[in-house]
């Protein structure tokens, strides 16, 4: 494979944070790996946007609290306002952050707590290009909780959280898949679970996202505990 070929597969990668030194610190972590590369940087949200649209990356580094327009703000503009939005990945310092929430709920594919390990970093953003979501259930489970979520953790009667919306819609056996994936589990611990293959819990998952308009498993979770259908407490 010559050179060329290598960095059309790279993985492209933008880096939205205000401080500088972050900046530098996680494209130092992504451009030493041979897949992936930093195509470009910005400092708050008001850049990344029109950034993003230029270089066309396929993930986005994304801090949340940034000067102007937050990493919120950003991500909304970005995944309603491209026909090809990248995969966000959420950047933050707590994990408990409620601004990590708000930005699941605006599209991103995840979060990643700045203090994680280089190579969780550079495995999260291979994770999130190929499509997948990158999920710490407990995190949510709690963010969820704290948001209000499920009437706040209350139990709800099963009949009336199935009726509320496009969750109404599942059949029982994707509810049970919703229900899997929201304690974190993948397609491969979700077939052992149910004794069925993994194609068949591939296209479950799929039947699941259509159904509730979710972009990805994240914003089918998110949906699931906002519907009161799983419960954060």
């Amino acid at each position: 494979m010559n050179d060329q070929s290598q960095a059309v597969d790279r993985i492209r990668v933008v880096i939205a944070d205000d401080e500088r030194l972050v900046r530098m610190g996680l494209r130092v972590v992504i451009d030493a790996e041979p897949d992936l590369t930093v195509v470009g940087e910005a400092a708050d949200g008001a850049e990344v946007v029109p950034l993003v649209r230029e270089l066309r990356p396929d993930v986005v580094l994304m801090d949340v609290r940034m000067p102007g327009i937050d990493g919120i703000r950003a991500t909304e503009q970005l995944i309603g306002g491209m026909a090809e939005p990248p995969r966000i990945l959420v950047v933050t310092t707590f994990e408990h952050d409620d601004h990590v929430y708000d930005a699941l709920r605006a599209g991103a594919a995840g979060f990643l707590l700045k203090r994680a390990r280089a190579e969780e970093m550079v495995q999260a953003v291979r994770l999130v290009a190929r499509g997948d979501s990158l999920l710490f259930p407990a995190a949510v489970r709690e963010l969820a909780l704290r948001h209000g979520a499920a009437d706040g953790g209350r139990e709800a009667p099963a009949a009336a959280a199935a009726d509320r919306g496009p969750i109404g819609r599942l059949t029982e056996r994707e509810g049970q898949v919703l229900r899997l994936m929201a304690s974190g589990l993948n397609n491969g611990e979700i077939a052992k679970e149910l004794v069925v293959s993994q194609e068949t819990v591939k296209t479950h998952v799929g039947s699941v996202l259509a159904k509730l308009g979710a972009r990805d498993r994240t914003q089918a979770v998110i949906a699931a505990y906002e519907s009161g259908f799983v419960l954060p407490g």
